[in-house]
């Protein structure tokens, strides 16, 4: 009876693990491995007579495409969406689920169940996704007038949580550190919803002022930057300043403390997010707390839904937030 020839044995002849001969043998393109050690899995794959099994696990397998808008460098300037794209691999682990990550500027034509976008993107980007055919689900951008599946953050929800808190707090003379987007390839630029709320929200209460609206792209240098020239141009200043996002935040506040302005004695911060560092800067920040690794997760979910029914109109799911108080907030004596 001749011997049934398995990965083990390709792997041995080859010199690499049995996870890499596995995934080269199941065309993962996910995996960095060079094309010279593939040829060399292939042939001695095809010497052996290697005969793939049938395995009805993986026959029912959901194949999904990943698009994310950001390089790896970018995300770790502000890991907000490194913490939704980290919730969306362990979920499709657990459920089992294949996901390849490709790129908006490479996108395959070949068999997806589904198709997760996160980040934002254009009308044309939209365009294209949506004619890959399968379901598809934006994660972090509202695609509702795209007629796509969309989650988002409660943006307005937040914002007049953290208007409130600085009115409470006896704060008039609110700021705002807005964040500053663009999409890929067009670089259109993108509008805060969380400055679109803040405005609508301080208008209502005749306390919006735009010489105290700052902008900076989404991380601590330009936070830093960004409040450093307000400080030196401003010819009045706030008594409260709400920051789009923690790293903005946390830039910003060392941009205040060079300039001896005391966090939160003359000026109060709230950031956005919660990241894991935002208790550990001083003063510690308040914040809004986004569940950003629970909504990667939600997305996989959701997509599992999406792939066995098809709903008849786009679905929306508005995401809740949750405030954290710690010290970069003070009541308010100016």
């Amino acid at each position: 009876m001749r011997n049934i020839v398995t990965i083990k044995d390709i792997a041995e002849q080859v010199g690499v693990s049995s996870a890499t001969v596995s995934r080269v043998l199941n065309y993962d393109e996910t995996l960095s491995v060079s094309d010279e050690t593939k040829k060399k899995i292939f042939e001695t794959a095809e010497t052996l007579n290697y005969k793939k099994r049938a395995r009805k696990k993986q026959a029912g397998k959901k194949k999904i495409r990943f698009v994310q808008w950001f390089s790896d460098p970018e995300e770790l300037d502000d890991i907000y969406y490194l913490s939704i794209r980290l919730g969306v691999e362990k979920r499709a682990e657990e459920l089992g689920f294949l996901l390849v990550k490709e790129s908006l500027t490479n996108l395959s034509q070949k068999r997806f169940d589904g198709t997760i976008a996160l980040g934002k993107f254009d009308e044309k980007q939209v365009a294209d996704l949506a004619a890959l055919g399968a379901p598809l689900l934006f994660v972090d951008f509202d695609a509702m007038a795209f007629d796509q599946n969309s989650i988002v953050v409660d943006f307005t929800g937040s914002v007049k949580t953290i208007v409130q808190e600085f009115l409470a707090q006896g704060h008039q003379k609110i700021g705002m550190l807005s964040g500053q987007e663009y999409t890929k390839e067009s670089r259109v630029a993108l509008v805060d919803p969380r400055f679109v709320a803040f405005k609508e929200t301080l208008k209502d209460l005749d306390l919006y002022h735009q010489e105290w609206v700052v902008e900076a792209a989404f991380s601590v240098e330009e936070g830093y930057q960004a409040m450093k020239d307000f400080i030196e141009k401003a010819d009045t200043r706030p008594t409260a300043f709400f920051a789009a996002s923690d790293t903005l935040a946390i830039g910003a506040m060392r941009a205040l403390q060079e300039a001896a302005i005391r966090v939160p004695e003359d000026i109060s911060i709230i950031g956005f997010n919660d990241i894991s560092v935002a208790k550990y800067v001083s003063p510690t920040l308040t914040t809004v707390k986004v569940h950003t690794e629970w909504m990667g997760e939600l997305a996989v979910e959701t997509m599992k839904e999406l792939c066995l029914n098809t709903p008849p109109v786009p679905r929306k799911i508005i995401v809740g937030t949750e405030f954290i108080q710690r010290d970069s907030t003070k009541h308010s004596s100016k």
